[in-house]
């Protein structure tokens, strides 16, 4: 690795750290700029899925105060995940490479439009029967959707904490602090099973992960610390733009 590599990958994840945090979408630029730093797009989506586990210490040890009020029920929710995160992975295993690259410019495309209509979203699941949110129905029906979004966290990432934070709110969570802190355990939880399954066939590439890891636990712990000072409409046009612009650059590229 050169210097321009490594400054190049740690800047990276630093900057997904901190949106993450902040409003989930930071693997909208670590993928991508693997990709652009020479990595194979499996071996990429492998690598800053590993790398970004990281982040989930940073951003957990910043919402430590909102994770303490939690409901107890809401912490059924990311079980059914963790399955669905190793069926993602092992379904990442089996694809060919050529045919990945093939479906990364749609799946990053899909992610920055799932990111853009995140708050929209949000406001349709809310606007539904409040003593609804409190069902058993309800719970059930967030934790089978849980398990798809852990299929496509385990698959692809990016995106998992927008379809994460729109699950909390089926339930009728409003505390976005709260939501955050939650998502970024939850998500933690489906990276780590995918990054351990990763790890094992040998799908990694190290040298990036170790400087990645570092920049997304600072990035992760100082979004938590900004997201409570600052608004998220800079940050999620930045997303939004990067989002786009990697997407068009590799449907061009394909």
């Amino acid at each position: 690795m050169d210097f321009l590599h490594g400054v190049v990958a740690f800047a990276s994840a630093l900057a997904a750290g901190l949106i993450n945090a902040l409003a989930a979408g930071g693997t909208l630029l670590t993928f991508p700029t693997l990709i652009w730093l020479g990595l194979n797009s499996v071996t990429a989506n492998a690598t800053s899925t590993v790398a970004l586990c990281a982040f989930s210490v940073g951003g957990v040890v910043g919402y430590r105060k909102e994770l303490r009020t939690v409901e107890p029920r809401m912490w059924l929710i990311g079980i059914p995940g963790l399955f669905g995160g190793l069926a993602g992975a092992m379904l990442l295993r089996m694809t060919p490479s050529r045919i990945f690259d093939q479906l990364v410019p749609y799946l990053i495309l899909f992610a920055t439009l799932l990111f853009l209509a995140q708050d929209r979203i949000q406001r349709r699941l809310k606007s539904a029967d409040p003593e609804a949110h409190q069902s058993t129905s309800w719970l059930i029906g967030a934790m089978i959707f849980q398990l798809f979004v852990g299929v496509y966290g385990g698959y692809f990432g990016a995106g998992i904490g927008i379809l994460i934070l729109a699950s909390f709110s089926i339930l009728g969570m409003t505390d976005i602090h709260q939501m955050n802190g939650l998502k970024t355990v939850f998500a933690g939880s489906l990276n780590v099973v995918a990054a351990l399954y990763f790890i094992q066939q040998k799908m990694v590439y190290w040298p990036d992960v170790g400087i990645m890891a570092l920049a997304s636990i600072i990035g992760g712990f100082a979004g938590a610390s900004t997201a409570r000072k600052l608004g998220r409409t800079a940050v999620r046009r930045v997303v939004v733009a990067v989002g786009l612009g990697m997407a068009i650059s590799l449907f061009i590229r394909a």
